[in-house]
């Protein structure tokens, strides 16, 4: 993963890439136990996000450092790297938002927890509840602070829905 940290951080710092924060499963391992995952995916924030190929720049410059894609992702050492454009407000806050870890002296931005559970809770699939449950189980988030974050992106009632499901009368 040390590899994949210091490819974002040098596109940010050559302006392929804004910003950019790591979330979903990798992102999930900061918190909790590790989960099984076939790949990174990590939130971008670019320069042009109505570009009709949005990505293309991203590919050439990680192709010019000869990291190929495979698919939807480009090959980062061993590790398949989908790269994707923030699409929501939501995305877009908890890329701004987004903690800065150390990777064995690397810094690399990581999707908070809370805001991990929400971007889970807007997708809302069975695996997606899987992983609030889990950051809940480990104290990783706070339920007030999830409410706030749901509440600003128009997901209340999901959140509603889910407590209503998952927690213990």
């Amino acid at each position: 993963m040390d590899e994949v940290a210091k490819l974002l951080n040098r596109m940010v710092e050559d302006g392929v890439i804004l910003d950019y924060a790591v979330f979903g499963a990798v992102a999930q391992m900061r918190y909790t136990e590790a989960v099984t995952t076939l790949d990174a995916d990590i939130l971008v924030t670019v320069s042009n996000p109505e570009a009709i190929d949005v990505l293309g720049p991203l590919y050439k410059f990680c192709n010019a450092l000869g990291y190929q894609p495979e698919g939807e992702a480009i090959r980062v050492g061993t590790w398949p790297v989908q790269l994707i454009p923030a699409f929501d407000g939501l995305t877009e806050e908890a890329i701004r938002m987004a903690e800065t870890a150390d990777l064995d002296g690397t810094p690399i931005r990581v999707v908070g927890a809370d805001y991990l559970a929400v971007i889970a809770l807007s997708v809302g699939r069975a695996k997606d509840f899987a992983r609030i449950l889990s950051l809940r189980e480990v104290g990783a988030v706070d339920d007030k602070q999830i409410s706030a974050i749901a509440g600003r992106h128009g997901l209340a009632e999901a959140w509603l829905r889910f407590q209503e499901k998952f927690d213990e009368a």
